[in-house]
């Protein structure tokens, strides 16, 4: 079926090292991986890489950081894994992982080894030959919302997840540490975006009770069955996970959601088509999460400023490392763009409170 998500030719750059040794470390450590190993690169995604292996008709996924300068606690495969091997047996969306492995040797950097989940993945375009009616745009939606606000009702000490961070003060520290990431990574062409920040300082609201958080909640990190294009079958990407204030997480999942008739500029950052027709607004979005997870939300405003910048961040910092010739990835050259259209609306929002 060609909707199923592909992998492709690995990226110049970005090979896995000595093969051979590879698929031994594999064998000796995942039953079932027999016969020759071959390798593939999932294109898209701008942080950690992510690759097929195949063993014969056994299909894994390896996932390790990128090549370059990177911030250590958002590229944390230990971590990954131990929320994945926590949180499966509870929320069967997240994938089920197999191997860890911290000695940087083998592949000059950590990685770990998971369960292919394989499905539907939405990316900018529905795949080729995937059509969807404006009712199903809508219960898509209303699925995609629905799952995370279950997500937020997992107990996270109960499932062994009560140490994985601090939820006390959490918005604070968020504003905090993001604005100081936004510091670190300024380069000449940078925009200025201190009147952003001040305000966010100065708007940071009371927090919410506190829940496991994916901090990574968008569309093309969400598996959808083949046969059901309304059931999520897999959420990936669990690298940023944490606890805080669920209505950051849900800050961070609107600000990928531009409607079709938002500026130009900011197109460019659509990463999913939910411009199209039966998707819901923002606010109808919020109000699904609302109904769904029984929080009340009578503003929403900073999350989702706070959510616009946060994105702006991660862009500015995925172009330094390209500005600085740390990646060849010729997609990142074009960053700046993007990342001035994030900072308009979100100065946009914050003069008006609309969104």
């Amino acid at each position: 079926m060609s909707a199923l998500d592909t992998p492709e030719a690995i990226r110049a750059g970005e090979e896995l090292e000595d093969h051979a040794t590879l698929a031994a470390h594999l064998r000796a450590n995942i039953p079932g991986c027999a016969g020759p190993l071959t390798i593939r690169q999932f294109p898209s995604g701008y942080s950690n890489l992510t690759y097929l292996l195949r063993f014969g008709k056994r299909e894994f996924v390896l996932r390790r950081p990128p090549f370059g300068t990177k911030a250590k606690s958002a590229h944390d495969m230990g971590r990954e894994f131990r929320v994945l091997n926590a949180l499966h047996p509870h929320f069967p969306q997240a994938p089920k992982p197999l191997l860890h492995e911290a000695d940087e040797a083998l592949l000059g950097a950590p990685f770990y080894v998971m369960e292919r989940i394989s499905g539907v993945i939405v990316r900018k375009q529905f795949p080729e030959d995937y059509t969807l009616s404006p009712q199903q745009h809508a219960g898509l939606a209303h699925s995609m919302f629905e799952r995370l606000a279950v997500l937020h009702t997992v107990d996270f000490t109960a499932v062994g997840l009560g140490e994985l961070g601090c939820p006390e003060g959490y918005v604070r520290r968020q504003v905090e540490g993001w604005s100081r990431r936004w510091i670190n990574a300024v380069t000449d062409d940078s925009p200025n975006c201190d009147e952003v920040i001040a305000w966010l300082h100065e708007c940071i609201p009371e927090t919410s009770c506190p829940a496991l958080i994916h901090n990574d909640y968008k569309l093309d990190n969400l598996v959808l069955d083949p046969e059901n294009p309304l059931r999520i079958i897999g959420v990936l990407d669990w690298e940023m996970a944490t606890l805080g204030d669920p209505l950051m997480d849900l800050g961070v999942s609107i600000a990928y959601w531009i409607h079709a008739d938002d500026p130009e500029s900011l197109q460019k950052f659509r990463m999913a088509p939910v411009h199209l027709p039966g998707f819901p607004t923002r606010r109808e979005a919020v109000r699904i999460y609302e109904e769904c997870s029984g929080i009340s939300i009578p503003d929403f405003t900073f999350y989702y400023a706070f959510g616009l910048f946060r994105h702006a961040v991660v862009m500015q910092q995925i172009y330094y490392r390209y500005y600085h010739g740390q990646t060849q990835d010729e997609r990142f050259a074009g960053l700046t763009p993007m990342v001035e259209a994030l900072l308009n609306q979100t100065t946009r929002v914050q003069q008006t409170g609309e969104w």
